[in-house]
């Protein structure tokens, strides 16, 4: 009886230590994950577990949103998950999505899933109409995104139809032209086929080095007032904060880049933003909403965050390549050394062998020369005939293995010249190769960061101390002619892809209907009549110095 009650309160008090759980479920932009929480998690924990179950390396862009009251916040990495503001009702719905968008894709993006979700997300945008895409590249883009899904085209696969399931185009798009289902396919599929041979990750890479371009990719806006009470937008992206009407979020008011501006404060609901140049005005604004202001400041204190986390990567990989250039170089220093010690080796063995062979050679001849005296010699007897006969066979016999002997080191002397001029080449390689290591640039080219590097980024030295770097006037000949053949190469190929996308656009244009042309359309066709549209680049505005003051727009 004891043991039995032992029993059941070991038991009850197992029971009682084990941790408390809440469901969660990650929705990704193809898949959906469901986790137990442990109710003492904090946001950190779950992110953590989202990406290890990825295997997510760069999780400086990303986060996890929900929405409350038809608003979508992130999930704050030190708070405890179920103390934020979320549903009750299990399981727990966060979405994992981008949060920070890289400036430059292909520069910015190293692993394939990052890639991958980028994609999804920036597609998913497109077609649902956030980011605005005119009608011409999102043809480009559909043909991209065919090529990352299917492979290599072939028409005996990808037959007429193969498409019409597929959702490639903003509605928009559709709707504003008088074309078939049929007639977006076949123009589609005309540039899919120009895509052979571009993997999955390549074609995706595409896709966003030309939506990166578009003006309202990776920009998130805020309702703001300014001091008379005009409502406008604030825009926030990799580049920096934007001021749109909000009639036109293609083309901002005024722009000021992360590396011009000196801080960002709020109090209360005012907003302001003080550029680094003293001389240029301050910038005060109003929101309605706490909410938007605490945002942008988690905003600012989060992308400082990842340029501190990009600068220490970029650091740390400096250094590894510094190791590998100062062990390349010692491996090359060590494989000169012992070209030039066979080298030697072989120079010396040549000449002795040199010499052996010319010593054979004049002993040949002198038993040549012995050869003929004793033929010339009168044999005055048989005996002496017939030994003078012996000796002269003798000598014959001498001569020849002498000449065969002479011969064979001469042979050997003319293969220990080769193997000398090989092992010379091999020195000459040696040294073109030592060369190589120590011409070639000593870092990978990196965007200019926005704001001050961390402290400890002012005292990195690029160049060790046992490592030094002499760039010849050949070398930087040699290295601008090739920088200016990868610029023509870009420029040809971007003259290219815009001959074709004028060429789609001429196309279509008869069939446009002007009725339905939506506001983000003329205000882009505006915008290329000016000859500023299609690029974000394009729009950003320096504000002009009148004097340091608060200003409204």
């Amino acid at each position: 009886m004891a043991g039995a009650i032992a029993s059941r309160m070991s038991f009850s008090s197992l029971k009682r230590k084990q941790p408390k759980t809440f469901t969660v479920r990650i929705v990704t932009m193809d898949a959906e994950m469901e986790f137990n929480c442990e109710m003492k998690w904090k946001g950190k924990d779950l992110f953590d577990l989202v990406c290890r179950t990825l295997g997510l390396r760069e999780t400086w862009f990303f986060g996890l949103q929900y929405t409350i009251k038809d608003t979508v916040a992130w999930l704050k990495m030190d708070k405890k998950v179920l103390d934020h503001d979320v549903s009750k009702e299990e399981p727990v719905t966060f979405h994992f999505l981008a949060k920070f968008y890289p400036e430059n894709a292909e520069e910015e993006l190293v692993q394939e899933i990052t890639q991958h979700l980028f994609f999804l997300q920036v597609k998913k945008q497109i077609l649902d109409e956030k980011i605005y895409c005119p009608p011409e590249a999102s043809v480009l883009l559909a043909s991209y995104a065919v090529q990352a899904k299917y492979g290599d085209y072939d028409p005996s696969v990808h037959k007429r139809g193969f498409l019409a399931q597929e959702e490639l185009l903003p509605k928009r798009v559709i709707n504003l032209y008088q074309m078939t289902p049929e007639m977006w396919e076949e123009r589609i599929t005309a540039w899919y086929a120009e895509h052979r041979g571009r993997a999955r990750d390549e074609a995706e890479m595409e896709y966003l080095k030309i939506a990166q371009d578009l003006e309202m990719y990776g920009v998130n806006y805020f309702t703001i007032r300014n001091k008379k009470g005009t409502e406008l937008l604030l825009g926030v992206d990799a580049l920096g904060l934007h001021i749109y009407d909000p009639e036109n979020r293609l083309t901002p008011k005024i722009s000021f880049p992360w590396n011009e501006i000196r801080n960002i404060s709020y109090s209360d609901k005012e907003f302001t933003i003080k550029p680094l140049d003293k001389k240029i005005d301050v910038f005060k604004f109003n929101s309605s909403k706490l909410r938007v202001n605490k945002l942008m400041e988690r905003q600012r204190l989060a992308r400082e965050k990842q340029m501190r986390e990009e600068a220490e990567r970029t650091r740390d990989e400096l250094e590894r390549r510094l190791l590998q250039m100062k062990e390349e170089a010692t491996m090359a220093n060590e494989a000169l050394m012992r070209s030039e010690e066979t080298a030697d080796l072989l120079a010396e063995k040549a000449q002795i062998t040199e010499e052996e062979a010319k010593l054979l050679a004049q002993k040949a001849a002198e038993a040549e020369q012995e050869m003929q005296r004793i033929k010339a010699t009168a044999i005055r007897t048989e005996e002496e005939k017939r030994l003078m006969e012996q000796k002269v066979l003798e000598a014959e016999v001498l001569a020849l293995k002498m000449a065969e002997e002479s011969e064979r080191r001469a042979k050997e002397a003319d293969q220990l010249k080769q193997d000398l001029q090989e092992a010379r080449e091999a020195e000459r390689r040696a040294k073109q190769k030592l060369l190589e290591i120590t011409t070639k640039p000593t870092y990978p080219p990196m965007n200019p960061l926005p704001a001050a590097l961390p402290p400890d980024m002012a005292s990195f030295n690029l160049i060790g101390d046992s490592l030094s770097f002499d760039f010849k006037d050949t070398d930087m000949k040699r290295l601008s002619m090739e920088i200016e053949k990868e610029k023509v190469e870009y420029m040809e190929k971007s003259k290219h892809l815009q001959e074709q996308l004028n060429e789609l656009k001429t196309e279509i244009e008869a069939l446009r209907l002007k009725e339905r042309e939506t506001a983000l359309d003329m205000l882009h066709n505006e915008n290329s009549d000016r000859g500023g549209g299609g690029s974000k680049h394009n729009t950003i505005k320096k504000p002009q110095a009148q004097g340091r003051r608060p200003v409204c727009i």
